[in-house]
């Protein structure tokens, strides 16, 4: 009995914008927070930490004195500087990830009260 080999081999190429990637990842559809919106705030690292959620902001104090207040600075930030501050994995994860997502536009942390 002779072997038969079968090889499939096919390439499937997309060509997605961000905005139709936005519409995938996104439960409720695009949403946009580009432009002038009227919601539209400051967003400093205390705000940002406490967007975040899961004990991250118990960090707002020591994530500010090493980057000095600047969110730029922190959304450039890796995991080995924020491990020199002592906060824990799991912290660095949430941190790095929402980073992640507000430098896309695909978060932002919600208004305060």
């Amino acid at each position: 009995m002779a072997r038969r080999c079968l090889s499939f081999s096919f390439s499937l190429s997309l060509s997605l914008s961000r905005d139709h990637l936005r519409r995938l990842l996104l439960p409720g559809g695009a949403r946009s927070y580009r432009g002038g919106s009227q919601n539209e705030v400051k967003v400093g690292i205390a705000e940002f930490l406490r967007g975040i959620g899961g004990g991250v902001e118990g960090h707002v104090a020591k994530v500010e004195a090493e980057v000095g207040g600047d969110l730029q600075k922190l959304l450039q930030t890796r995991t080995l500087r924020l491990k020199k501050l002592a906060i824990p994995c799991k912290h660095r994860k949430l941190i790095l990830n929402y980073a992640h997502k507000y430098r896309l536009g695909l978060w932002r942390p919600p208004p305060q009260p």
